[in-house]
Formats: structure tokens, sequence, C-alpha cells
């Protein structure tokens, strides 16, 4: 009879790792074959129109390699930045009851760092469109 302890032990032999090593393999011939087909198997007419990029239906305008705002990558930072920030929240907001004061006090402090850097980021203008 098998126990409990008995199934959760780790027994690290080469041949546990078998399965893996095969869909590994499955996968990449699947990746491989399919690769090959459509190269093989797919249409070889190429026109002028089949060849223009296309975007959405919307004509092009202007040049692509133009230079971006920062602010764009800024803002994206940004948000990440504070998307981010949110996720901390789940294990306090599952635990705070086990957590107790210090936990609070920890997520108080945790939010003021936050709420410091938005404040500097406001100030510098981050955010503003307007420049």
């Amino acid at each position: 009879m098998f126990f409990a302890s008995e199934l959760l032990t780790a027994n690290a032999t080469p041949f546990s790792y078998f399965p893996i090593i095969l869909q590994l393999i499955a996968a990449l011939g699947f990746v491989g074959i399919t690769m090959i087909a459509t190269h093989f198997l797919g249409p070889k007419r190429k026109t002028k129109d089949k060849l223009e990029n296309f975007e959405s239906g919307i004509e092009q305008m202007g040049n692509a390699r133009q230079p971006v705002a920062i602010k764009y990558f800024l803002t994206a930072i940004l948000f990440v930045l504070f998307d981010v920030e949110v996720i901390f929240f789940y294990p306090y907001a599952v635990n705070f009851k086990e957590l107790g004061w210090e936990g609070f006090l920890a997520m108080i402090a945790f939010v003021a760092f936050f709420m410091g850097g938005f404040f500097y980021i406001i100030k510098k203008g981050a955010l503003r469109w307007e420049d």
C-alpha cells in the first residue's frame, strides 16, 4: 500500500524526464513540419499588390522610420510600473487577517512609496502631453 509521503517524494531518474523530452520533440517536430509544409504547399504568385505593406486597411502615410516621441515610451513604462504594483496587493488581500497590524503597516509603507513616485512624476511633468 502506498502512503502519501511515498507519492510526493522526488525520484530524479533519467527515465522520469522521458515524457517531457517526448513532448518537446513532438512540439518541435510539429513546428518544423508545419513550416516546411507551408513553404512548399503555399501559393507562389507574388504580385505588386501582394508585396505591398498592409496596415488594417489604412493607406500608408509618410515614413514609418520617423522618430517617435519619448512620451509614448515613458507613459507605457509608467503604466506597467503602476499596473504591476496592483499585483502585489493580491497576497495582502487574501491574507490580511493573518498579517494583522504588521501587514497593514507594510502595505501602508508600500503604498506611500509608490505614491511618492507618482507625485514625483507629476511634479516632473512626465504625464503632460502639451510639449
